[in-house]
């Protein structure tokens, strides 16, 4: 018989060729990631903003009615020591007048579902433009419904912190917070 005439390799028969082409692919696919990984890494949080992920605040030493301004991930956040009246008015309000409806006990439950109607814990930026209300501070105007007042285009929240009049679409953000005691409270 006659000898074939076919090269080596056709009948799956592995050739130097064959290895050269996969080496050669995984090669170019650890050097695509291994190029590709700085930039990827560099949409993770800097390390300060990680840092900031969190903040204890100790609210012993806010007064009934009164109000500060922490700030964590480089926003402002209101907390409020509500006054009994401050609570009734916000419970008595009826959700159909409400552009954004949530129940005043919604706004006040931390993340591990305790609620404490005596502190409003809210993000200080408008929901409209993203401008700072007025009304954490004392003899900051507060609006018709006694919570917070944006001067820029005249937003109103009641003392939950939900829209009430003006353009804003919706009510204060409430970020994530947990009382680990009775003073102290850990947001983010």
């Amino acid at each position: 018989m006659a000898s074939s005439s076919i090269p080596a390799g056709v009948h799956g028969d592995p050739t130097r060729r064959d290895f050269l082409m996969v080496a050669t692919g995984a090669l170019a696919a650890v050097g695509g990631i291994a190029t590709a990984w700085p930039f990827i890494n560099n949409l993770n949080p800097a390390a300060d903003t990680l840092a900031l992920s969190s903040i204890e605040v100790n609210v012993q030493a806010i007064a009934v009615g009164q109000a500060v301004t922490v700030k964590w991930r480089g926003k402002p956040v209101f907390i409020r020591h509500r006054t009994p009246e401050e609570i009734k008015q916000a419970e008595a309000v009826k959700l159909a007048e409400l552009p954004d409806p949530q129940t005043d006990n919604a706004r006040v439950t931390d993340t591990a579902k305790k609620v404490r109607p005596e502190w409003l814990i809210v993000i200080g930026v408008c929901t409209h433009l993203g401008c700072v209300p007025l009304g954490n501070k004392s003899g900051d105007p507060r609006g018709e419904f006694g919570g917070y007042f944006c001067p820029c285009h005249g937003s109103q929240y009641d003392t939950s912190g939900r829209i009430r009049r003006g353009p804003a679409p919706k009510n204060l953000e409430v970020p994530e917070y947990v009382f680990s005691s009775d003073t102290l409270v850990k947001i983010g």
